[in-house]
């Protein structure tokens, strides 16, 4: 069973971490979320609506947002245009000139609008990490799944991705569901952790609070990272 009993809520305009082993559930969580997975049984709300049966464009026209793991930018298209994708085809009902100027606004939210004309399979991983933000964001999501948007960064990469993200829910609005590996990064931008372990929900409070759980530190995070912490 992928996943177990786990229930849990996230508030409008809070920033919520979920972390756990590798194959505890995290990403399979997300796809149920966002409808690539059908459920078995339970249910899904957004802002008190029961959105468990819809196929993926409805939810994502209600408002989920999310960015995948291994990026995944229309590689033969411009930066521009896989963010006018996003635009078209999720909730903002914006004209071609709308949606021109939106994805432009986007792109330079993001820092990476000087390569809007490029091709997507140009650009290093750092910058496709961020069209693959811009482009969630292009749907004009009520809440933005974000999974391992830190992964391969190096640590002044990763601190400007932490400082997109605090952006991102104090500029826009948004609220903010993440999915990291990356400890450090995700204990200081986190106001509450959801943590996994073989499909179930082992833990739920403040960085702080989960940090000092026995049960997480035996299935993931380990003493030695209490220690250093």
């Amino acid at each position: 069973m992928a996943l177990k009993d786990v229930d849990f809520h996230v508030e409008k305009g809070e920033i919520v971490g979920l972390i756990g082993p590798n194959g505890s559930g995290k990403t399979t969580l997300f796809n149920v979320i966002s409808g690539i997975y059908k459920l078995d049984e339970g249910r899904i709300e957004l802002g008190g609506v029961d959105i468990s049966g819809m196929p993926m464009h409805e939810r994502c026209k209600l408002g989920i947002g999310r960015t995948f793991q291994v990026v995944r930018p229309f590689n033969e298209l411009t930066v521009l245009e896989n963010v006018e994708m996003g635009c078209m085809f999720g909730c903002q009902h914006l004209d071609p000139k709308e949606t021109a100027e939106k994805s432009v606004e986007l792109l330079q939210f993001v820092g990476i609008a000087e390569k809007k004309a490029k091709k997507a399979e140009e650009l290093n991983l750092v910058d496709k990490k961020r069209l693959e933000i811009a482009r969630a964001l292009a749907t004009g999501p009520r809440i933005l799944l974000l999974d391992e948007v830190f992964s391969g960064l190096d640590p002044s990469e990763m601190a400007e991705s932490m400082k997109l993200l605090m952006r991102i829910r104090d500029e826009l609005g948004i609220t903010e569901f993440w999915v990291e590996h990356v400890m450090r990064a995700i204990m200081q931008s986190a106001e509450r952790l959801i943590v996994l372990n073989m499909g179930e929900k082992i833990a739920e409070g403040s960085p702080s609070e989960v940090a000092s759980n026995e049960l997480v530190i035996k299935a993931y995070l380990g003493e030695k990272f209490v220690k250093v912490t």
